[in-house]
C-alpha cells in the first residue's frame, strides 16, 4: 500500500477516533479522542508489530533450534527471501494448534513473519514453504504496516464502546442512554469495517507473489485448504478469539464461522483463491490440485518436513 492510501486510512481511523469520542464524552471527548489518536498514530507506527507479536507470545527461532521441523522452517525461510532479495526478517513461531501464520512490520526491514506450531505440525514442507512466502510477500509488498496499524486501530474503536458503556446513563452527554446503545453497537461494526478498508485483494496478490516466490501455487493452494477446513473443524485461536481485530492479518481467517466473500468478510473465499492458484499454475506449468478434488487434511511429505 503506497504512502498515500496509509495516510488516508489513518485520516479515517482518526476521524472515527473523534466521532466515538464525542459521543462518548461531548466536544471535549472528541478533542481527547484527536490529541490521543495523534499520539496513536505516531505509537503504533513504531511499535504495532512488537505490540501484536507481544499479543501472540511469539517467540523468535534460529537455525540452531533443537526442533528438525523448526530448523527446516526457519531454513527455507532465510533461502525464500534470499531469493526474493528481501532483507531476512525476523522468524518467530507461535504456541497454538491451530494452523494459521501472518507477518507483521513497518517495512521490509523491521519486519516478522510468524507460523503457528500447528502449521508446522500438519503441513507438509513444500506446503509450509508455500505459506510463508505467501508472509513475505506481503512484506515485500509493504502490507504488513497497514495490516498492523489496522488491528491496533480497531482493537482501540472496539475498547470505546466498552468505555461508553462503563460510563455510561449521562443524559446530559450527546445521544444520551440511546447514544450509549448505539456507541456499544457501531464500535464494534465500524471496528469491523476499518479491517474492510485492507481490501481483500491484497491477499490474492499476496497468495500470487507468494506463489512466485516459492515457485509451486499447488502447494500454497492445498495448504489454504489444509489451513482452513482445520481452523473449521474445531482448531481454536483462542488469542484471535480474544483480540478479533487481528484476524485480517492472518492467512487464513483464523475466527469460527467466516465464510464467502462478503462485505464484512477479512478474507477472500477460500475457494476463490484456490481457484486463482491453480490458473497461476496452469500458467508456470507446475502441477495443481485438480478443480473439485479434495485435499487430504492429515499427514505430510514421506520424508517428513525436514527431509
Amino acid at each position: 500500500m503506497n504512502p498515500l492510501k496509509t495516510f488516508m486510512l489513518l485520516a479515517a481511523m482518526t476521524a472515527l477516533f473523534m466521532v466515538f469520542g464525542f459521543m462518548v464524552g461531548g466536544p471535549g471527548g472528541a478533542f481527547l479522542a484527536l490529541i490521543f489518536a495523534s499520539a496513536m498514530n505516531l505509537f503504533t507506527y513504531w511499535n504495532a508489530d512488537k505490540i501484536v507479536l507481544r499479543t501472540y507470545n511469539a517467540r523468535p527461532v534460529t537455525v540452531e533450534d533443537s526442533d528438525p521441523v523448526i530448523r527446516a522452517y526457519v531454513t527455507d525461510v532465510i533461502g525464500l527471501a534470499e531469493g526474493a532479495g528481501m532483507p531476512l526478517p525476523a522468524i518467530c513461531v507461535i504456541d497454538n494448534d491451530q494452523p494459521n501464520a501472518f507477518a507483521t512490520g513497518r517495512d521490509p526491514d523491521h519486519a516478522a513473519v510468524c507460523a503457528t506450531t500447528g502449521l508446522l505440525a500438519r503441513l507438509s514442507r513444500d506446503e509450509i514453504r508455500a505459506v510463508m512466502a505467501h508472509e513475505l510477500a506481503h512484506v515485500k509488498n509493504r502490507d504488513t504496516l497497514t495490516m498492523t496499524i489496522t488491528a491496533t486501530f480497531a482493537g482501540a474503536i472496539s475498547a470505546i464502546a466498552n468505555i461508553g458503556l462503563f460510563f455510561g446513563g449521562d443524559r446530559d452527554r450527546p445521544g444520551g442512554i440511546f447514544g450509549t446503545i448505539a456507541l456499544a453497537i457501531l464500535a464494534p461494526l465500524a471496528a469491523a469495517l476499518v479491517q474492510m478498508a485492507i481490501s481483500r485483494t491484497r491477499e490474492y496478490e499476496a497468495d500470487r507473489v507468494g506463489a512466485e516466490i516459492a515457485g509451486d501455487p499447488g502447494a500454497l493452494a492445498r495448504a489454504l485448504q489444509k489451513i482452513e477446513t482445520l481452523a473449521r473443524g474445531g482448531e481454536v485461536n483462542h488469542e484471535a478469539e480474544r483480540h478479533p481485530a487481528t484476524a485480517h492479518m492472518f492467512i487464513i481467517n483464523p475466527l469460527s464461522g467466516q465464510g464467502a466473500d462478503n462485505l464484512f468478510s477479512t478474507h477472500p473465499a477460500t475457494a476463490n483463491r484456490v481457484e486463482a492458484l491453480m490458473s497461476l499454475a496452469g500458467e508456470m506449468g507446475r502441477k495443481s490440485p485438480a478443480r473439485g478434488s479434495a485435499v487430504p487434511i492429515t499427514g505430510s511429505d514421506p520424508a517428513g518436513p525436514w527431509g
